[in-house]
């Protein structure tokens, strides 16, 4: 059986006045992070109805590579600063891929 990948959403709202600061901040996040052993692909999206919003697709070759990713330097400097550009808590969730082949 092979292996799927460890999938998450993170989706994140802006306080009024601070989309641009958290989108800068979120961006910030792209590079160091496909650099990391593991990750398949990290994406930011940004609602098309909201631009408040904000939204990334994550894919990982497995949830060790994702812990090991939350551990990071960059991770842990979005963690210290998020609480003044967040205007609600964020939400994560992991899904598996259900593959009909």
């Amino acid at each position: 059986m092979d292996q799927k990948p460890h999938t998450l959403l993170a989706i994140f709202e802006a306080k009024p006045g601070k989309e641009q600061a958290l989108k800068d901040m979120l961006i910030s996040l792209i590079a160091p992070t496909r650099q990391e052993p593991g990750c398949l692909n990290y994406d930011l999206h940004q609602s098309q109805t909201n631009p408040a919003q904000f939204m990334f697709y994550e894919n990982w070759i497995d949830a060790k590579a994702h812990a090991a990713h939350c551990q990071t330097e960059h991770i842990q400097r979005w963690r210290a600063n998020k609480d003044e550009l967040l205007a609600n808590t964020s939400y994560v969730s992991a899904w598996q891929l259900v593959d009909a082949r």
